[in-house]
């Protein structure tokens, strides 16, 4: 016997879909056979990164892709982001939050604007998000966020971001509730230490610290954490909603 996921006829958006994490969600899910929506922040190389993913999706399966410039924080966007959506593809079925930003300092350092912009992008974006995808999701969907092992962990300087990631793992709980009338499922994902643009900016000494703490013995991959998001989107996760999971290769720290 085999077992296949298939999302044909399928719409996902994800949200900081250009590199990274998004980018290997994206991948994957239009494996599967949905089509997909793909934002980034408006920037000229996010563009330009998103641009070319979409031709290398297109070139696997025509028509298949819409790139959109959103900044996540800016409610107006995020809504014609989902019109934009609706417009092409008559709505979404899988919302997966990626998008999100660091400015690490120690609390005793860090600025309001350095605060208020990680909050902005990973928190308020995934409400932005949450809300105006809801309204064009069908029923039976499924939501996907981005916490971070940062949440439970604590990491030095990491006061904003650790909030953030905290505060979209207990929204995906709330919604979990509020979106089970319609069938939609809500969940998060907690990543560990995955080798990303973003993780690379992390000291080589920390890094050396982290990797002590993985049993595994090595930081995770963008596509291990992809693999995840289309399981929790898939059929195969129909009784599973409201939770996080960890995807960390066993941290212990």
């Amino acid at each position: 016997m085999s077992i296949a996921i298939d999302l044909a006829g399928k719409v996902a958006l994800v949200t900081g879909a250009s590199q990274g994490i998004g980018a290997a969600v994206a991948r994957l899910f239009h494996c599967a056979g949905a089509s997909v929506v793909l934002n980034h922040p408006g920037a000229e190389a996010t563009a330009r990164d998103a641009e070319a993913l979409a031709g290398e999706l297109d070139r696997e399966r025509a028509g298949g892709t819409l790139v959109v410039a959103a900044d996540v924080a800016d409610d107006a966007a995020v809504a014609a982001m989902m019109d934009a959506a609706r417009n092409r593809f008559g709505g979404l079925d899988f919302l997966v939050n990626n998008a999100a930003i660091i400015r690490d300092r120690t609390l005793a350092k860090m600025s309001p604007a350095e605060w208020d912009e990680v909050i902005a992008v990973n928190l308020t974006g995934v409400f932005h998000c949450c809300q105006r995808g809801m309204a064009v999701m069908r029923d039976g969907g499924a939501i996907v966020s981005l916490g971070s092992i940062a949440a439970l962990q604590g990491f030095h300087g990491q006061a904003n971001y650790a909030a953030a990631k905290a505060g979209v793992q207990a929204m995906m709980r709330v919604l979990s509730r509020e979106g089970a009338r319609r069938g939609i499922r809500a969940n998060a994902i907690a990543p560990g230490v995955i080798d990303t643009a973003m993780a690379a900016t992390i000291p080589e000494d920390v890094r050396a610290g982290m990797l002590r703490n993985v049993p595994l013995g090595r930081f995770g991959r963008t596509d291990e954490v992809a693999a995840v998001a289309l399981f929790l989107c898939s059929p195969l996760a129909s009784y599973l909603t409201g939770q996080t999971i960890e995807v960390n290769g066993g941290w212990r720290g």
